[in-house]
Protein backbone atom coordinates (compact mmCIF):
# COMPACT_ATOMS: atom_id res chain seq x y z
CA UNK A 1 0.00 0.00 0.00
CA UNK A 2 1.35 3.27 -1.12
CA UNK A 3 1.84 5.82 1.86
CA UNK A 4 1.04 9.37 1.94
CA UNK A 5 4.89 10.11 2.04
CA UNK A 6 5.05 8.52 -1.46
CA UNK A 7 1.85 10.01 -2.96
CA UNK A 8 3.10 13.72 -1.57
CA UNK A 9 6.56 12.40 -3.61
CA UNK A 10 4.63 11.34 -6.58
CA UNK A 11 2.69 14.57 -6.70
CA UNK A 12 5.93 17.29 -5.94
CA UNK A 13 7.14 15.25 -8.90
CA UNK A 14 4.65 15.86 -11.52
CA UNK A 15 4.36 19.58 -10.54
CA UNK A 16 8.30 19.90 -10.96
CA UNK A 17 7.73 18.34 -14.52
CA UNK A 18 4.98 20.60 -15.31
CA UNK A 19 6.54 23.45 -14.44
CA UNK A 20 9.74 22.64 -15.98
CA UNK A 21 7.89 22.04 -19.21
CA UNK A 22 5.88 25.48 -18.53
CA UNK A 23 9.51 27.21 -18.35
CA UNK A 24 10.83 29.48 -21.51
CA UNK A 25 14.03 27.58 -22.62
CA UNK A 26 17.16 29.62 -21.72
CA UNK A 27 18.07 32.05 -24.01
CA UNK A 28 20.58 31.08 -26.89
CA UNK A 29 24.38 32.39 -25.73
CA UNK A 30 25.34 35.53 -27.34
CA UNK A 31 27.41 35.21 -30.54
CA UNK A 32 30.02 38.22 -29.51
CA UNK A 33 31.39 37.33 -33.08
CA UNK A 34 28.14 38.26 -34.87
CA UNK A 35 28.23 42.38 -34.48
CA UNK A 36 30.34 45.05 -32.16
CA UNK A 37 27.35 46.26 -30.51
CA UNK A 38 24.94 44.95 -27.78
CA UNK A 39 22.15 46.19 -25.66
CA UNK A 40 22.36 44.36 -21.88
CA UNK A 41 18.82 43.06 -21.00
CA UNK A 42 18.16 41.90 -17.56
CA UNK A 43 15.13 39.51 -17.99
CA UNK A 44 16.58 37.17 -18.81
CA UNK A 45 19.90 38.30 -18.59
CA UNK A 46 21.84 38.34 -21.46
CA UNK A 47 23.47 40.71 -24.25
CA UNK A 48 21.06 41.52 -27.60
CA UNK A 49 22.93 42.08 -30.78
CA UNK A 50 22.96 45.51 -32.34
CA UNK A 51 23.18 44.79 -36.27
CA UNK A 52 23.07 48.90 -37.30
CA UNK A 53 24.38 51.31 -34.46
CA UNK A 54 22.38 54.40 -34.90
CA UNK A 55 25.62 56.82 -34.66
CA UNK A 56 26.72 60.27 -36.13
CA UNK A 57 29.86 60.26 -38.11
CA UNK A 58 33.20 61.81 -36.65
CA UNK A 59 33.41 64.28 -39.43
CA UNK A 60 29.88 66.01 -38.04
CA UNK A 61 30.62 66.14 -34.52
CA UNK A 62 32.22 70.03 -34.14
CA UNK A 63 32.89 72.48 -31.39
CA UNK A 64 33.96 69.68 -28.93
CA UNK A 65 37.59 69.00 -30.20
CA UNK A 66 39.47 68.58 -27.12
CA UNK A 67 36.88 66.14 -25.91
CA UNK A 68 36.60 63.99 -29.21
CA UNK A 69 40.52 63.84 -29.17
CA UNK A 70 40.99 62.92 -25.58
CA UNK A 71 37.76 60.40 -25.61
CA UNK A 72 39.04 58.51 -28.37
CA UNK A 73 42.65 58.61 -27.30
CA UNK A 74 41.48 57.06 -24.04
CA UNK A 75 39.42 54.58 -26.03
CA UNK A 76 42.28 53.54 -28.00
CA UNK A 77 44.47 52.09 -25.37
CA UNK A 78 41.75 50.69 -23.69
CA UNK A 79 41.12 48.59 -27.12
CA UNK A 80 45.18 47.73 -27.25
CA UNK A 81 45.13 46.52 -23.83
CA UNK A 82 46.99 49.78 -22.28
CA UNK A 83 45.35 51.37 -19.20
CA UNK A 84 42.64 53.61 -19.71
CA UNK A 85 40.04 55.42 -17.16
CA UNK A 86 36.49 55.40 -16.95
CA UNK A 87 34.79 58.80 -18.55
CA UNK A 88 32.11 60.63 -17.73
CA UNK A 89 30.92 62.95 -19.99
CA UNK A 90 28.74 66.05 -18.54
CA UNK A 91 27.12 69.04 -19.57
CA UNK A 92 24.88 71.08 -21.95
CA UNK A 93 22.08 69.27 -23.77
CA UNK A 94 22.53 68.11 -27.73
CA UNK A 95 26.12 68.99 -27.60
CA UNK A 96 27.08 65.17 -28.63
CA UNK A 97 27.83 63.15 -25.65
CA UNK A 98 26.43 60.14 -26.87
CA UNK A 99 26.86 60.42 -30.00
CA UNK A 100 31.14 61.00 -29.06
CA UNK A 101 31.06 57.94 -27.24
CA UNK A 102 29.57 56.04 -29.91
CA UNK A 103 31.28 57.50 -32.97
CA UNK A 104 34.66 57.00 -30.60
CA UNK A 105 33.51 53.19 -30.70
CA UNK A 106 33.63 53.00 -34.20
CA UNK A 107 36.40 55.49 -35.36
CA UNK A 108 38.58 52.81 -33.27
CA UNK A 109 37.45 49.94 -34.54
CA UNK A 110 37.83 51.26 -37.83
CA UNK A 111 41.44 51.54 -36.79
CA UNK A 112 41.73 48.00 -35.19
CA UNK A 113 40.46 46.61 -38.62
CA UNK A 114 43.17 47.63 -40.33
CA UNK A 115 46.01 45.37 -37.59
CA UNK A 116 43.68 42.89 -37.32
CA UNK A 117 43.31 43.41 -33.80
CA UNK A 118 40.16 42.24 -32.05
CA UNK A 119 37.61 45.04 -32.51
CA UNK A 120 36.24 46.77 -28.98
CA UNK A 121 32.60 45.84 -28.37
CA UNK A 122 30.22 48.54 -26.98
CA UNK A 123 27.24 47.68 -24.80
CA UNK A 124 24.97 49.86 -23.62
CA UNK A 125 23.13 49.54 -20.62
CA UNK A 126 19.77 51.43 -19.29
CA UNK A 127 19.49 53.89 -16.23
CA UNK A 128 17.07 51.43 -14.97
CA UNK A 129 19.26 48.40 -15.26
CA UNK A 130 22.23 49.80 -13.45
CA UNK A 131 21.71 47.77 -10.27
CA UNK A 132 22.53 44.85 -12.32
CA UNK A 133 26.03 46.22 -13.61
CA UNK A 134 27.90 43.67 -11.78
CA UNK A 135 26.31 40.42 -13.64
CA UNK A 136 26.87 42.20 -16.94
CA UNK A 137 30.84 42.66 -15.83
CA UNK A 138 30.84 39.13 -14.28
CA UNK A 139 29.35 37.91 -17.67
CA UNK A 140 32.35 40.36 -19.83
CA UNK A 141 35.17 38.83 -17.68
CA UNK A 142 34.64 35.51 -19.23
CA UNK A 143 35.42 36.58 -22.37
CA UNK A 144 38.47 37.36 -23.98
CA UNK A 145 37.08 40.47 -25.87
CA UNK A 146 36.94 43.86 -24.43
CA UNK A 147 33.86 46.01 -23.66
CA UNK A 148 33.03 49.57 -23.32
CA UNK A 149 30.17 49.84 -21.25
CA UNK A 150 27.99 53.10 -21.92
CA UNK A 151 25.44 54.16 -20.23
CA UNK A 152 23.30 57.44 -21.58
CA UNK A 153 21.59 60.11 -19.09
CA UNK A 154 23.02 58.26 -15.90
CA UNK A 155 21.49 60.33 -13.01
CA UNK A 156 20.10 59.15 -9.56
CA UNK A 157 17.78 60.83 -7.88
CA UNK A 158 16.97 62.02 -3.56
CA UNK A 159 15.78 58.23 -3.12
CA UNK A 160 17.72 56.51 -5.60
CA UNK A 161 20.46 54.27 -4.04
CA UNK A 162 21.28 52.23 -6.98
CA UNK A 163 24.67 54.50 -7.24
CA UNK A 164 25.65 52.64 -4.51
CA UNK A 165 26.33 49.80 -7.16
CA UNK A 166 28.17 51.36 -9.81
CA UNK A 167 30.26 52.92 -6.75
CA UNK A 168 31.18 49.35 -6.18
CA UNK A 169 31.12 47.84 -9.45
CA UNK A 170 33.36 50.52 -11.18
CA UNK A 171 36.38 50.26 -8.48
CA UNK A 172 35.27 48.25 -5.21
CA UNK A 173 34.75 44.63 -4.28
CA UNK A 174 37.51 41.84 -3.90
CA UNK A 175 37.83 41.54 -7.84
CA UNK A 176 37.95 45.41 -8.80
CA UNK A 177 36.53 45.87 -12.66
CA UNK A 178 37.15 43.50 -15.12
CA UNK A 179 40.44 44.43 -16.98
CA UNK A 180 38.34 43.68 -19.94
CA UNK A 181 35.69 46.14 -19.45
CA UNK A 182 35.54 49.95 -19.09
CA UNK A 183 32.43 52.17 -18.47
CA UNK A 184 31.44 55.51 -19.88
CA UNK A 185 28.79 57.60 -18.94
CA UNK A 186 27.34 60.54 -19.85
CA UNK A 187 24.85 63.12 -17.64
CA UNK A 188 23.72 66.82 -17.44
CA UNK A 189 24.98 66.38 -13.90
CA UNK A 190 29.08 66.91 -13.09
CA UNK A 191 28.02 64.85 -9.81
CA UNK A 192 25.44 62.59 -11.42
CA UNK A 193 23.38 63.49 -8.30
CA UNK A 194 20.95 66.71 -8.05
CA UNK A 195 22.57 69.97 -5.82
CA UNK A 196 19.22 69.85 -4.14
CA UNK A 197 19.73 65.93 -2.69
CA UNK A 198 23.28 67.05 -1.30
CA UNK A 199 22.19 69.90 0.41
CA UNK A 200 19.44 68.04 2.13
CA UNK A 201 22.62 65.82 3.17
CA UNK A 202 24.21 68.83 4.22
CA UNK A 203 21.08 70.24 6.26
CA UNK A 204 20.36 66.79 7.95
CA UNK A 205 23.11 64.80 8.78
CA UNK A 206 25.53 64.43 11.76
CA UNK A 207 28.48 65.08 9.80
CA UNK A 208 27.72 67.11 7.21
CA UNK A 209 31.16 67.51 4.89
CA UNK A 210 31.24 63.30 5.40
CA UNK A 211 27.58 63.09 4.20
CA UNK A 212 28.10 64.76 0.79
CA UNK A 213 31.59 63.13 0.71
CA UNK A 214 30.20 59.99 0.07
CA UNK A 215 27.35 61.69 -2.59
CA UNK A 216 30.26 62.99 -4.72
CA UNK A 217 32.59 60.40 -4.38
CA UNK A 218 30.62 58.57 -7.12
CA UNK A 219 31.84 60.90 -9.29
CA UNK A 220 35.36 60.13 -8.45
CA UNK A 221 35.46 57.11 -9.76
CA UNK A 222 35.52 58.25 -13.05
CA UNK A 223 39.44 59.46 -13.90
CA UNK A 224 37.99 61.01 -17.10
CA UNK A 225 36.35 63.97 -17.25
CA UNK A 226 35.06 65.90 -20.09
CA UNK A 227 32.59 69.07 -19.84
CA UNK A 228 30.50 69.96 -23.01
CA UNK A 229 29.31 73.51 -22.23
CA UNK A 230 26.85 75.69 -23.99
CA UNK A 231 27.94 76.35 -28.17
CA UNK A 232 28.70 80.26 -29.74
CA UNK A 233 26.55 80.90 -32.19
CA UNK A 234 29.89 81.12 -34.48
CA UNK A 235 30.27 77.19 -33.17
CA UNK A 236 26.17 76.73 -33.84
CA UNK A 237 27.10 78.19 -37.70
CA UNK A 238 29.89 76.03 -38.60
CA UNK A 239 27.98 73.02 -37.29
CA UNK A 240 25.38 73.82 -40.01
CA UNK A 241 27.66 74.55 -42.19
CA UNK A 242 29.89 71.10 -41.95
CA UNK A 243 26.45 69.09 -42.01
CA UNK A 244 25.11 71.23 -45.16
CA UNK A 245 28.54 70.54 -47.01
CA UNK A 246 28.66 66.81 -45.91
CA UNK A 247 24.96 66.33 -46.91
CA UNK A 248 25.19 67.85 -50.09
CA UNK A 249 22.58 70.64 -49.45
CA UNK A 250 22.16 72.74 -52.21
CA UNK A 251 21.15 76.44 -50.58
CA UNK A 252 22.55 79.89 -50.25
CA UNK A 253 25.15 80.43 -47.60
CA UNK A 254 23.32 84.06 -46.64
CA UNK A 255 20.30 81.76 -46.43
CA UNK A 256 21.75 79.03 -44.76
CA UNK A 257 22.73 81.45 -42.10
CA UNK A 258 19.77 83.07 -41.76
CA UNK A 259 17.63 80.28 -41.62
CA UNK A 260 20.29 78.12 -38.86
CA UNK A 261 19.74 81.35 -36.75
CA UNK A 262 16.25 81.65 -37.03
CA UNK A 263 16.10 78.22 -35.77
CA UNK A 264 17.74 77.96 -33.23
CA UNK A 265 15.68 81.60 -31.58
CA UNK A 266 12.91 79.28 -32.21
CA UNK A 267 13.96 76.47 -30.25
CA UNK A 268 15.71 79.05 -27.32
CA UNK A 269 19.48 77.28 -28.00
CA UNK A 270 21.96 76.66 -29.98
CA UNK A 271 23.29 73.16 -29.45
CA UNK A 272 24.70 70.24 -31.98
CA UNK A 273 21.24 68.70 -31.61
CA UNK A 274 19.17 71.88 -32.53
CA UNK A 275 21.78 71.95 -35.56
CA UNK A 276 20.86 68.56 -36.73
CA UNK A 277 17.06 68.78 -36.47
CA UNK A 278 17.22 72.19 -38.59
CA UNK A 279 19.09 70.49 -41.17
CA UNK A 280 16.38 67.14 -41.20
CA UNK A 281 14.40 70.51 -41.32
CA UNK A 282 15.58 72.48 -44.57
CA UNK A 283 16.57 68.84 -46.28
CA UNK A 284 12.94 68.05 -46.34
CA UNK A 285 11.92 71.28 -47.91
CA UNK A 286 14.49 71.26 -50.25
CA UNK A 287 13.38 67.64 -51.39
CA UNK A 288 16.94 66.16 -50.69
CA UNK A 289 17.69 62.81 -49.20
CA UNK A 290 19.91 62.54 -46.20
CA UNK A 291 22.43 60.43 -47.60
CA UNK A 292 25.47 59.24 -45.41
CA UNK A 293 27.75 59.10 -48.34
CA UNK A 294 26.16 62.46 -50.52
CA UNK A 295 28.64 65.49 -49.72
CA UNK A 296 32.30 65.83 -49.72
Amino acid sequence: MTSDADRLATLLGRIADSLERMAPPPPPATDLNATDAFVWQTSPPGLIAVPAVNRVDMVLLRGIDRARDTLVENTERFARGLPANNALLWGARGMGKSSLIKAAHADVNARLAREAIRPLKLVEIHREDIQSLPDLMALARASDFRFLIFCDDLSFDFDDTSYKSLKAALEGGLEGRPHNTLFYATSNRRHLLPRDMMENERSTAINPSEAVEEKVSLSDRFGLWLGFHRCSQDDYLEMVRGYARHFGLKVDAEQLERASLEWATTRGSRSGRVAWQFIQDLAGRLGQRLDPGAGT
